[in-house]
């Protein structure tokens, strides 16, 4: 090894701590099939490396074939030396250590050079279509990885809608954040010829942070490094929220995996590692007074709609819903569109009409609504049951979201709420506690008499973790 190589060796081995480096090695060590020094010509330690047929038999059926060859011509790219070296299908464990620390713990620059040789292999420019192929494989790999690991979080491919459009459509909302070196935004039928450059590379793998944390899941859980160390377990923490409450119930949500993650990462940091199902129109009924009964005063949520035309979207409560005549919420609240189309809309700052909830009143509309206006919603659900409108010509001024339904004036098919994060502390200390539970004085003299708790076996037992 000569001195530049060593020195960016080292300068890369420097970002582990010690127990990482341990991890780290092992992995190597089992990647190249050998536990100790390998002793070469004049007694010297042989040069260690891995063959693609040798990564792929330890990442076995962790990940897509493809997305395994793609993270091995990441490694293989590595130049470990100034002195360029010439092409090779092996990888050395030099190489290696840079390509995990680049990824893992890189800058913005480093991490953008492994995803240009992982989407090519030719030097320059690569195509819009082959980076949207890019993010397909990164998407497909993200949610094929969890499943493997088991580490879904109590969702599953049978309680939610087939992956398969939501990875297509989770890529070409990523991509659809591209931009070229001029600054131009490239959008959609218009992706696909377009052509991008390094720095146009960087920008996005730098504006697009779902890009590093999905690969940085994917090499953690395919390779089964430094995944369970604590600081890095957070990348996989809150990727995806755990799911409570459908265990057992035969319940289909009309999320699928993909926008369940891409959803997620939108919410307020304090609340994205717990969904809680609320309300679901085919569980509890189609009725607006059942509705209201279970998502009041139950902390922010997400309500997610599917209109009789197929066209899925929703919206984020951030606050508790509270029937009353005022608009409520704050500028944490959003909409989003899952199908045809996945996207999330903001707050403009326009105006404060984030969030409405008004039942059998006379003189103001009766219903749920998010942004706009009365009579004008950019999401409405009327309160009589199964009627609703999104209203934005061109755009929703609270939301600048555009038509989230496929007719302006849509028939409601079905309708899930989902609390996200803990629930109100008012709700946690009510309503699953009986007087015994609180006061053990009675419980005991219940005994003392030889009563039993006439309760006891009735209640429905809180659900655990997983």
């Amino acid at each position: 090894m000569g001195g530049s190589e060593s020195s960016l060796y080292q300068k890369h081995l420097s970002r582990f701590l010690p127990d990482e480096l341990v991890a780290i090695d092992g992995v190597f060590d089992a990647l190249s099939g050998s536990t100790g020094p390998v002793e070469g010509k004049g007694g010297k330690a042989a040069r260690r490396t891995v063959t693609l047929s040798m990564f792929q038999a330890y990442v076995k059926e962790a990940l897509p074939e493809s997305m395994t060859v793609r993270l091995f011509d990441g490694m293989k790219s590595v130049q470990v030396s100034e002195k360029p070296s010439g092409p090779s299908d092996q990888v050395g464990k030099e190489q290696f250590v840079v390509f995990m620390a680049a990824l893992l713990k890189g800058y913005t620059e480093e991490k953008s050079d492994l995803v240009l040789r992982m989407i090519s292999k030719a030097d320059g420019t690569v195509k819009g279509s082959q980076i949207l192929e890019f993010a397909e494989d990164l998407v497909g790999s993200l949610v094929h990885v969890l499943k493997y690991r088991k580490e879904l979080k109590g969702w599953n491919l049978q309680n939610t809608r087939d992956p398969t459009p939501g990875i297509k459509a989770l890529a070409s909302q990523l991509v659809s954040e591209l931009k070229l070196a001029d600054g131009t935004k490239v959008e959609g039928a218009r992706i696909p010829d377009a052509t991008c450059d390094r720095s146009s590379l960087e920008d996005w793998v730098f504006r697009v942070p779902q890009v590093s944390a999905y690969l940085n899941v994917i090499v953690q859980q395919g390779l089964l490094v430094l995944q369970s160390l604590p600081d890095r377990a957070e990348d996989t923490l809150h990727l995806l929220p755990r799911c409570k409450g459908i265990r057992n119930s035969g319940f289909v949500s009309l999320l699928d995996i993909p926008s369940v993650a891409y959803l997620n990462s939108h919410l307020p940091a304090e609340v994205r590692h717990r969904w809680r199902l609320l309300f679901a129109s085919r569980l509890h009924g189609e009725s607006f007074t059942q509705l209201l009964g279970h998502i009041v005063n139950q902390g922010p949520c997400l309500l997610v709609l599917k209109d009789s035309d197929g066209h899925i979207f929703g919206g984020f409560a951030s606050s508790s819903w509270e029937a009353k005549p005022q608009f409520q919420g704050d500028s944490r609240c959003f909409l989003f569109s899952v199908s045809p189309s996945l996207s999330v809309f903001t707050c403009t700052g326009y105006n404060d009409h984030f969030m409405y909830l008004n039942h059998r009143q006379q003189t103001m509309p009766n219903g749920l609504g998010m942004g706009g206006q009365h009579e004008y919603f950019g999401l409405w659900i009327d309160s009589d049951y199964g009627k609703g409108h999104s209203k934005a010509k061109p755009r929703c001024i609270t939301y600048n979201s555009p038509q989230l339904s496929a007719q302006e004036d849509f028939t409601l098919d079905a309708l899930e709420v989902w609390a996200v994060g803990d629930p109100p502390e008012s709700d946690t200390a009510k309503g699953k506690k009986s007087i015994l539970d609180v006061d053990p004085e009675a419980q005991a003299l219940l005994e003392m008499i030889g009563k039993s708790r006439q309760s006891e076996g009735l209640r429905e037992p809180e659900e655990e973790d997983d």
